[in-house]
């Protein structure tokens, strides 16, 4: 892959990686579990990516994290706070906002081409 190119992805997974996981934790989930949705779902996305970005939205204070220790298996269980909510929902608004500019632009763009 182009080196260049690799930072662009980088820079737009970061973003989108911090609004699928906010949008993910209505209810409690875990860690690996979230893993496995993002996979489940085609978007692969490391652990060594994810557990310090979900350190980060704890101590932003938009997820809360619990230890639960039954079963056996210690699992730190996170789930979205009440600014968490508001910041997604702000978050999406922005998201919304430029999908559609994009979608303007492209379809500029076909048009310019011909390919209405």
């Amino acid at each position: 892959m182009d080196p260049e190119f690799g930072h662009f992805e980088s820079e737009m997974n970061r973003g989108f990686l911090q609004l699928f996981v906010l949008g993910m934790l209505d209810s409690p989930t875990y860690g690996y579990r979230m893993l496995k949705t993002c996979e489940g779902l085609g978007y692969s996305v490391e652990e060594n990516t994810l557990y310090p970005l979900l350190r980060r939205l704890e101590r932003m204070e938009l997820i809360q994290g619990e230890w639960n220790v039954a079963g056996g298996r210690p699992r730190k269980f996170y789930v979205i706070t009440p600014l968490g909510r508001d910041v997604r929902v702000r978050l999406l608004d922005i998201r919304r906002v430029q999908n559609k500019i994009l979608e303007k632009l492209e379809q500029g763009n076909r048009e310019e081409d011909g390919h209405v």
